[in-house]
């Protein structure tokens, strides 16, 4: 009697009896975590050389650095899909198809340059809008132009090969393509901010100069020997699935975008609160980013083997191995969560430049910030570990749908009525407790609770095993 071929990420003991094995995971989680720690380094990277600068400067960075990564995450679905797409089709033995997912990815990516370009002039309105500082509008702007135009399109020509290296297996090539923009990118800050003396800018194109540095690396990869020979790579004559590019990653992009809009615009509702809330909120988001990233990586985990287990024509695995990497992601994220709000006294001083007057009110307030955050944590790990499964099924537009109402429908407007005093505020047919920012981050966690439970339920109603791709 012959033993069945084993599934993406399946084990049988001696008595033939199927299990998950946690190791093939990890072999694949691991380092897609290193890659997003390597990531929250470089967030980490950039606020510590920002941060040397001043504090208004945090502060600027701190009023537009989500509308810069909503901008890039909204057009940048476009290249996430490539792991969906690529998954599948390595699940099913089509090497080819997968290496045409890549194509496609590379081939919309390019074509959302435009659609940067019109972003790119909605940066002045939108500060002017919410009445941000005058000095703080003028240093934000001056990062959005080249983080937005040129690091935008650059991102999402790396996440279009990324992906493909995620989707069939070989998460390694996409940590060296990581780590060498993280490496890249001190010396290139260093030089930039400094040695040209560009100021908060000097940052982004820092930052830019990091990305070229790791797209040559996973252009040399993709093209390689190895993937030439098993998956066709070279072939760029392929005729690129744009559509379905589109089609599958704008609302994939959206999901997220919706998440990260509410947070962007959390955080400018802080900004304009005071300096130190902005400043104070900036470095947390940071510090528990040590968290969020690599709880990603065992997210992404899950998008490639329920994409895989999916190609291969095994739902049933796909929602076993699915349910795994789930509790994988939620239980790590909060034990990071925990010993972050235990290491805040020796790591919130790093953050500040202890010359700067408003330096011990930001370590303060942060100190009571982290906990809300590091709380936050674990239910995020919930949020992520069911939303990037339910992407391996390619169950993208109902989850955006439920992210945005949450976001939009329950975490701004409580927010705005937690953080503003009466007379404060952007509109007045709220109510305004004046709770400042330890108001508003206890809103979050209530959110991402809200959020977390609604994704899993979700998953676990098993809608995405109707999704055909």
């Amino acid at each position: 009697m012959s033993i069945p071929t084993l599934r993406p990420a399946e084990r049988r003991d001696a008595h033939s009896a199927s299990h998950v094995d946690y190791r093939a995971i990890v072999a694949v989680a691991a380092p897609l975590m290193a890659n997003s720690a390597i990531q929250a380094v470089l967030n980490l990277t950039d606020t510590w050389f920002i941060g040397r600068l001043s504090t208004t400067a945090t502060d600027a960075m701190a009023s537009i650095y989500w509308v810069i990564l909503c901008a890039i995450i909204l057009l940048g679905g476009v290249g996430m899909a490539v792991q969906t797409f690529a998954a599948q089709a390595f699940g099913a033995r089509r090497m080819a198809r997968a290496s045409q997912a890549a194509w496609s990815g590379v081939y919309a990516s390019l074509l959302t340059i435009p659609l940067f370009v019109a972003v790119g002039f909605l940066g002045e309105p939108l500060l002017a809008a919410l009445h941000v500082d005058a000095e703080v509008s003028r240093l934000a702007l001056a990062y959005w132009w080249p983080r937005l135009l040129v690091g935008g399109p650059l991102g999402l020509l790396v996440w279009s090969l990324t992906g493909f290296f995620n989707g069939v297996g070989r998460t390694r090539l996409t940590l060296v393509v990581t780590l060498v923009m993280a490496v890249t990118n001190v010396p290139f800050n260093q030089l930039c901010i400094f040695t040209l003396h560009m100021g908060i800018a000097g940052s982004a194109w820092g930052t830019v100069a990091a990305e070229v540095a790791g797209l040559a690396v996973a252009v040399a990869f993709f093209l390689g020997r190895s993937n030439r020979e098993r998956f066709h790579s070279h072939l760029t004559w392929r005729r690129g699935a744009i559509l379905r590019q589109f089609r599958v990653g704008l609302p994939m992009g959206l999901g997220i975008t919706a998440d990260l809009a509410g947070l962007a615009v959390f955080q400018l509702m802080l900004v304009t609160t005071s300096l130190v809330a902005g400043a104070a909120t900036q470095i947390v988001m940071m510090l528990t980013s040590l968290a969020y990233m690599p709880g990603i990586g065992i997210a992404l985990a899950g998008t490639t083997f329920v994409g895989q287990s999916i190609g291969a024509g095994e739902r049933d695995w796909a929602a076993r191995v699915g349910n795994a990497i789930i509790g994988l992601s939620t239980g790590f994220m909060g034990c990071v969560g925990l010993v972050l709000g235990l290491a805040s006294p020796w790591l919130l001083p790093c953050f500040v430049n202890a010359a700067d007057p408003h330096a011990a009110e930001v370590v303060e307030l942060g100190a009571r910030l982290i906990w809300l955050a590091a709380a936050y944590q674990a239910f995020d790990g919930l949020n992520l570990g069911s939303s990037f499964c339910l992407r391996g099924a390619g169950d993208v537009r109902v989850p955006a749908v439920i992210i945005a109402i949450l976001s939009w429908g329950l975490l701004l407007p409580i927010t705005h009525a937690m953080v503003f005093a009466p007379g404060q505020g952007w509109v007045h047919f709220l109510p305004q407790f004046g709770r400042g920012a330890v108001g508003g981050w206890s809103v979050s966690v209530g959110y991402v609770v809200a959020l977390g439970t609604s994704l899993w339920l979700r998953w676990r109603s098993g809608a995405w095993r109707r999704i055909r791709l």
